[in-house]
């Protein structure tokens, strides 16, 4: 990365450690980001798999909904039970076209009577007239969106629902995952209480005066935290969970070579605007209260064309499916699926050899009538065929933990 890219690149809390441990840095979602450290991405993979890496995700936009229409008001954008959520219950969400296609992919938490303070000064200091208007009673809903997105998210969220409740960015805020089954250990010592949490929940601790807000969930299969953080002890905190001797530094490329065996979309890859949930094999994200029959149906963008495709009315055109090569060819995103006779059925989306199970796996899209598991596709690597069965995901076993 030249000298000039870099100037134009916006950087996080943890930039300057990230240079100090000597990692190589590219350009993602606007910002500087190490893409992997010295030991390289096969070591970090597998080092995440056996006890705890840390992955710095400040680039992704985190945000607060407050008042006491946000959850109501929230649910209208996505076809999933927020209303219904519980205190200290995390939950995934889609944000969806007006066609019931996805704008992006989400996180995120009741967070009830839980309220974030920005510095540890902040933290310490009695509440004042600074506080949000809505702040003292109703909905407090706290989002993370993806970071190539969160402007246009942003912008969508407060267009459609700010009139409704307050749309409370926090670029103030850093965000770290540690990611892996030494994850609970390191991250006990430095934050008692944090073992108590289970698999998507999360709660506020504290941290040297500081604030710490932290779910139980990531992106990797693994069991794990992610922490959110005043970007005053990003960096503080980093080099304490880095300091512990299950921790190390772990970049983009594991990152995502983990969530590709643990069977999670990226957003621009798997899942994007020209994709329905049911396309996607997202309709577990769809609660039972908001398809039709519910309490709640529909009522969010798209709910004709996603609703119709979960009953059958609409059809299905292509499905997304899981990928193994029978060869150790890798096949990556945007190869050319076929049939046995040369047909076009598909592309892949995401695809690499996968570290754990040492085995090229993917995931695309093909014709609804190939997604049977099972199946056997060819995909054109350098116009050459390599041998694929559709198979089902995750291609690693995943372990939340779920108390």
């Amino acid at each position: 990365m030249s000298a000039s890219q870099e100037q134009d690149l916006q950087k996080t809390p943890l930039h300057a450690l990230h240079v100090e441990l000597g990692a190589r840095m590219v350009p993602f979602a606007g910002y500087s980001m190490p893409v992997q450290y010295p030991a390289g991405l096969m070591a970090e993979h597998h080092h995440t798999r056996n006890s705890a890496g840390l992955f710095d995700v400040s680039h992704m936009g985190q945000l607060r909904l407050v008042g006491s229409d946000a959850a109501a008001a929230f649910e209208t954008l996505m076809p999933v039970d927020v209303v219904g959520l519980a205190p200290g219950k995390q939950r995934y969400g889609l944000l969806l076209t007006e066609e019931g296609t996805i704008i992006d992919d989400l996180m995120f938490v009741n967070c009830g009577d839980m309220s974030f303070a920005g510095s540890p000064q902040e933290a310490r200091a009695p509440s004042g007239g600074s506080e949000p208007s809505s702040e003292r009673g109703g909905a407090n809903i706290f989002v993370i969106v993806n970071g190539a997105c969160k402007v246009g998210d942003i912008a969508h969220i407060r267009e459609r629902i700010g009139s409704r409740c307050e749309v409370l960015t926090l670029p103030e805020r850093g965000l770290l995952a540690l990611q892996g089954p030494k994850a609970v250990d390191a991250l006990t010592r430095l934050v008692p209480g944090v073992e108590k949490l289970v698999f998507m929940t999360g709660s506020r601790f504290e941290w040297k005066g500081g604030e710490l807000f932290v779910t139980r969930s990531g992106y990797t299969g693994e069991d794990g935290f992610e922490i959110s953080v005043h970007e005053s002890q990003a960096d503080a905190l980093a080099r304490a969970l880095l300091s512990q001797p299950e921790v190390k530094p772990v970049g983009l490329g594991a990152r995502n070579s983990l969530r590709l065996e643990a069977g999670l979309c990226l957003y621009g890859n798997d899942i994007d605007t020209t994709t329905t949930p049911v396309e996607a094999g997202l309709t577990w994200a769809i609660q039972k209260v908001r398809r039709t029959g519910g309490d709640r149906q529909g009522g969010f963008p798209g709910a004709a064309k996603v609703l119709g495709q979960l009953q059958g009315t609409v059809p299905v055109i292509r499905k997304r499916v899981g990928l193994q090569a029978l060869e150790r060819t890798p096949v990556r995103e945007h190869v050319e699926l076929q049939d046995a006779q040369g047909a076009r059925i598909g592309e892949v989306t995401s695809g690499l050899l996968g570290p754990t199970i040492d085995k090229p796996v993917a995931m695309g899209y093909v014709d609804a009538e190939i997604a049977a598991l099972g199946t056997r596709i060819n995909a054109m690597v350098r116009s050459k065929p390599v041998p694929m069965e559709v198979s089902s995901m995750p291609f690693v076993p995943n372990r939340y933990f779920r108390g």
